[in-house]
């Protein structure tokens, strides 16, 4: 590994709220102190080690129902080597992309030197999604596409070094599958010379089963590489970034089998990070939304967390701590 083309960094996403199918999770307040204590404890000596948070942009005259940050002021997470991956969201319902730009350079003008990435948008090729993500909004592709130019503009106008610019998505079959050539359409090069990364959401074993996770990961990523990408005209150069991936606990889903299947993901992924140019993997998240409400014990969108919703941790917690150790590098 040590003549790897790209790094491999590690990251978490630190808050308990988490998207569903429905909306936002609820549950106990996020513990600052609890988790700077558990990011210390994951990170070790890997620097950097990023944590992943989110700015919602939506109409001051028909605001989102959604929190505007999460987790609620991520700032005070990001030292001892830690830096922002910032997912700046677009909520918009009336379609207003210029405001939406304006928001992408005052946030980076705000973080400067504690940005590791800026993501611009989430999940907008989930057009059929919940108004938690950003596909189902109006003009959102020229809200990815311009953002991304704009990101990258402002980026170097402030000569901040080494702050990656990009986008993420989820997997895309099927008639979903345009979203590729569309933002490709509609960027041209100068969108696709922006871009520093590609960011993917996914979470194998989850929505459906995948009896072999190893081949359902290098399928993914085989596919991302071989057919997505190259349909929106971006290079094996640009980097992949494993922007969320985790899986939930609950009925029929032990603690021992998540921490089983976190490790399943991830060292196939930095085995095969030199052939498909992976660079980056994202836990998600630090916490469950809810560990101990009866009413959410079924709904597995509560319990993504390594840890529980009190801090405590699953076996998860300790694999992960052990993962990073043993595979980031620079």
């Amino acid at each position: 590994m040590a003549n790897s083309r790209f790094p491999f960094h590690f990251g978490i996403y630190p808050g308990g709220a988490a998207g569903s199918d429905t909306g936002i999770t609820t549950g106990p307040p996020d513990d600052p102190d609890l988790i700077n204590h558990a990011l210390e404890f994951l990170q070790g000596a890997a620097s950097p080690f990023i944590v992943r948070a989110y700015e919602r942009f939506s109409d001051s005259q028909s605001p989102s129902n959604w929190p505007k940050q999460s987790p609620e002021n991520y700032a005070k997470y990001l030292h001892n080597g830690r830096l922002l991956d910032l997912v700046v969201m677009y909520q918009s319902k009336s379609g207003n992309v210029e405001r939406f730009l304006e928001f992408i350079r005052g946030l980076i003008a705000e973080h400067g030197t504690r940005l590791y990435s800026i993501q611009v948008t989430e999940e907008a090729n989930f057009i059929d999604g919940p108004d938690c993500v950003d596909g189902p909004f109006p003009r959102v592709l020229e809200a990815l596409v311009e953002g991304v130019k704009v990101a990258k503009r402002e980026v170097l106008n402030l000569g901040l070094k080494g702050v990656r610019v990009g986008f993420n998505c989820t997997p895309t079959f099927g008639a979903s599958a345009e979203f590729w050539s569309s933002i490709g359409k509609l960027g041209g090069q100068s969108f696709v010379e922006s871009l520093e990364y590609v960011g993917l959401d996914f979470f194998p074993d989850v929505f459906g089963p995948e009896p072999d996770l190893r081949a359902a990961v290098l399928g993914v990523m085989d596919t991302m590489r071989s057919t997505w990408l190259p349909a929106a005209g971006i290079p094996a150069t640009v980097p992949i970034h494993v922007a969320e991936c985790g899986w939930p606990t609950g009925p029929d889903r032990s603690e021992e089998k998540q921490a089983d299947a976190l490790e399943a993901v991830v060292r196939p992924l930095v085995e095969a990070s030199d052939l498909f140019s992976i660079a980056r993997y994202t836990a998600f998240s630090l916490r469950d939304s809810e560990s101990f409400d009866p009413e959410s014990a079924d709904n597995l969108f509560y319990h993504f967390g390594l840890m529980r919703s009190n801090y405590s941790a699953k076996r998860a917690f300790e694999t992960y701590r052990r993962l990073i150790a043993e595979f980031h590098r620079e």
